[in-house]
């Protein structure tokens, strides 16, 4: 299974702050757990073939090889800080489960 998230950073929010705290703390532990086979993050960087600003600034992309594992990896004390932690950071994240056709 594929989690897509969409999201913009809180007003609050220091971008650098962000890309920082993503690129050495989350990136790194999410792609450590034994359920995740890849976890990407993206800045969006504008709509082909538009001039007009994305709806969303930020997309992960989370491919889950071994979705009861994924529940007991995220149930952890660890998980739970990096969780609240993103939720300091993002401003109504949107959480999108795909299905391969």
């Amino acid at each position: 299974m594929r989690i897509v998230v969409l999201f913009n950073l809180r007003k609050e929010t220091d971008v650098s702050e962000y890309e920082r705290w993503a690129r050495s703390v989350d990136i790194p532990t999410v792609n450590g757990l034994t359920s995740i086979a890849a976890f990407t993050v993206h800045r969006i960087g504008g709509i082909l073939g538009s001039d007009e600003k994305p709806p969303y600034a930020y997309v992960e992309i989370i491919d889950v090889s071994d979705m009861s594992q994924f529940g007991a990896d995220v149930a952890t004390a660890e998980m739970k800080r990096i969780a609240a932690e993103f939720q300091a950071f993002a401003d109504n994240p949107l959480f999108l489960t795909t299905e391969d056709l």
